[in-house]
């Protein structure tokens, strides 16, 4: 089913200020999201980014979402309001028609005799809650998941299919997870006995708070004495790896392929990139955005933009670069040289 709402009513939801186009009124209905580009009758657009501006004098979209600054510009409808992008999410919510993970308790899920469900819960089929389990209200849990032994999982989280929840995870509400995410995982500890390898039983659990979003195929494992702890409105991208006893602050995000290792502590509002690599037994204070393809081997104590990935480049011109990083040193001595030839 298509959700619609009046321009009347998005603006009050949204907090933005309604500016009509001539013939247009407040209870023209918006039944869908589109680029500036592409949207035509009955669609809402949004311009966030400023190189875009352009198309506004083109677009067909019944209503854009945009800033008091590109306003002049518009010649259709607009909301106006501080933050577009933020217009645009909201927006969205409001016309999402993704689907529910399940639709009720399916005849083919194997649930054991003592889990508690809240009201409301759907699960679907070949799904496999063992014993021990609470399910908070209006729980969705997709195909062909498993939730292991004494697990909580807070109202309103949903899980799609193929999601495996192992032993003693406790979630808070509101969490999404996507399709084949694996949280309580063990982690990966072991000892060398004379080159035998002896396995180290992962004996904490993973705590996740509300509002957090796990993409898919990541996996989080669960800490070896202590918690592995993701707090309220962390957001973790696609075949992400976080390590056991790792502990991430409030609103951090983390971009697809990142890998934390081990024991390490990231703080709150922190962003951090696609393909990022961040070490074992270090921390990370708040307010930190680290950038595609950096290497974080040391604590970082101040907030701020850290980097160290190398941007691509023409062949040619890497491969020179390279040869001068590889002659640093020498220049680096003979520079020592002819500073202490100047001394003299």
């Amino acid at each position: 089913m298509i959700n619609t709402i009046s321009l009347n009513d998005i603006a009050a939801a949204i907090g933005a200020q309604l500016h009509l186009a001539e013939g247009d009124n407040v209870n023209i209905k918006i039944s869908s999201i589109a680029t500036l580009a592409k949207a035509g009758n009955g669609q809402i657009s949004f311009l966030a980014n400023s190189k875009y501006r352009n198309q506004l004098a083109t677009t067909h979209a019944q209503v854009v979402i945009l800033n008091t600054d590109d306003l002049p510009h518009c010649k259709v409808s607009a909301l106006v309001m501080a933050n577009p992008y933020v217009g645009f999410a909201k927006v969205a919510q409001l016309l999402d028609t993704t689907p529910a993970a399940a639709h009720d308790i399916s005849s083919q899920a194997v649930i054991a005799s003592d889990v508690r469900l809240g009201n409301n819960v759907k699960i679907g089929p070949n799904t496999v809650i063992e014993s021990g389990v609470i399910l908070g209200d209006g729980v969705q849990i997709g195909p062909n998941c498993f939730i292991g032994k004494n697990c909580q999982i807070g109202a309103n989280t949903k899980l799609w299919a193929n999601v495996s929840i192992y032993h003693e995870v406790q979630i808070g509400q509101d969490c999404l997870f996507q399709s084949c995410a694996v949280i309580g995982s063990d982690g990966f500890g072991y000892a060398n006995d004379k080159g035998q390898w002896i396995k180290i039983p992962q004996l904490g659990r993973v705590l996740i708070g509300d509002r957090v979003e796990i993409g898919a195929s990541t996996t989080i494992d669960r800490g070896a004495l202590d918690d592995t702890i993701l707090h309220d409105g962390v957001i973790i991208d696609n075949q992400c790896q976080i390590a056991h006893n790792v502990v991430i602050g409030e609103n951090t995000a983390m971009a697809a392929c990142s890998v934390i290792a081990g024991s390490t502590t990231i703080g709150r509002n922190c962003s951090i990139a696609g393909l990022v690599g961040i070490n074992g037994h270090i921390e990370i204070c708040d307010g930190v955005f680290i950038t595609g393809m950096s290497m974080i081997t040391k604590s970082i104590t101040t907030g701020g933009v850290y980097s160290s990935g190398m941007p691509a480049a023409p062949n040619k011109d890497w491969r020179k670069n390279m040869v001068a990083l590889k002659n640093i040193d020498t220049l680096n001595q003979r520079i020592k040289t002819l500073e202490k030839l100047q001394a003299k």
